[in-house]
C-alpha cells in the first residue's frame, strides 16, 4: 500500500515549550485514520506542524507526503502539493471576503463550487469577511466550502464535530465524506486520504476509519481499530487504556 503521509520521530516546539516529542505516525493512499487523545497532548500541534504553520518549528525528525521531505516548506507549497486542513478555531480574516478567498483556492476561480454554495448554507456569506462574526456551526461549513474548492488529495480535520449542533452535524459529515469517496467508483472508494483529530467518533458515522492512534505528551502511544480504541477509551479513559502502554517506532 502506498504511503500518502509518514511522519518520522518529529519532534517539534512552540515557543519556548516541547510539544512534540518524537511521532511516529503513517497514512496510506486512500486510508483514513483517527488521533484520539485528551487534550493538550498534542493533536492539533501534530497537524499544525504537518501543514506547516510558522508558530510550530521543528527540531526534529521529518515529515515526508508522497515520498517527499516536505518538513522544511512553507505553508503555499504543501497546498500546491495537495494538503488541505479544516482548523479547530481558524482566524478571522479581516478585508478578505469568502468567494474572494474561494476564487484564489480553486483551480477553477472558483466556477463550480460557488455555484454549489447553497449546498454547504453559505451562498448569503460569500460577501462576508471569513469567518468574521460566523457561529461555530458556519466557521465549520465555510472551512468545508474552501476544503472542496482546493481539492486536496489530503485532508487534516481538526476536530470538525466540536462545537456543531445536531442540524450542522449531519451537513459536515455528509459534505466530509462527499470529500473523501469518489461517487463515481463502484463501491464509493475514497479518492482522497486523511488524518482526523475527534474526541467522540461522531464524525465516524459519516466518514469511517481505517486505523486509529492514540496520542499522549506528545507521542503515539498505539495504534488498532478506530472502533475498539473508542470503547475502550470510553470505558476506561486514556489513563487506564490497555492498549495504550507502548510507544510507536516506526
Amino acid at each position: 500500500m502506498t504511503e500518502m503521509l509518514k511522519v518520522v520521530d518529529l519532534h517539534a516546539v512552540a515557543g519556548e515549550r516541547e510539544i512534540l516529542k518524537g511521532v511516529n505516525l503513517t497514512v496510506n493512499e486512500g486510508e483514513t485514520c483517527v488521533l484520539f487523545g485528551p487534550n493538550g497532548s498534542g493533536k492539533s500541534t501534530l497537524m499544525s506542524t504537518i501543514m506547516g504553520y510558522s508558530s510550530i518549528k521543528v527540531t526534529q525528525g521529518k515529515i515526508l507526503f508522497k515520498g517527499q521531505d516536505i518538513t522544511e516548506m512553507t505553508v503555499d507549497q504543501r497546498a500546491k502539493m495537495g494538503i488541505g486542513m479544516m482548523m479547530q478555531r481558524p482566524p478571522n480574516i479581516y478585508g478578505v471576503k469568502l468567494g474572494d478567498l474561494i476564487k484564489a483556492s480553486s483551480p477553477d476561480n472558483g466556477e463550480t463550487i460557488l455555484k454549489d454554495a447553497s449546498k454547504f448554507k453559505m451562498q448569503n456569506f460569500l460577501e462576508r469577511e471569513v469567518n468574521v462574526g460566523f457561529s461555530g456551526g458556519e466557521i465549520k461549513r465555510s472551512e468545508l466550502l474552501q476544503l472542496t474548492a482546493q481539492k486536496p488529495e489530503f485532508i487534516l480535520l481538526d476536530e470538525p464535530e466540536s462545537g456543531v449542533d445536531l442540524e450542522n452535524i449531519d451537513l459536515i459529515g455528509n459534505k466530509v465524506h462527499d470529500l473523501l469517496y469518489d461517487s463515481s467508483c463502484p463501491g464509493k472508494q475514497r479518492h482522497v486520504s486523511s488524518l482526523v483529530i475527534t474526541h467522540t467518533g461522531q464524525i465516524m458515522d459519516y466518514i469511517g476509519a481505517d486505523r486509529g492512534y492514540v496520542m499522549r505528551d506528545g507521542r503515539i502511544f498505539c495504534s488498532g481499530r478506530p472502533g475498539d480504541l473508542l470503547r475502550e477509551i470510553k470505558e476506561n479513559g486514556y489513563g487506564e487504556c490497555d492498549g495504550c502502554q507502548q510507544i510507536i517506532s516506526l
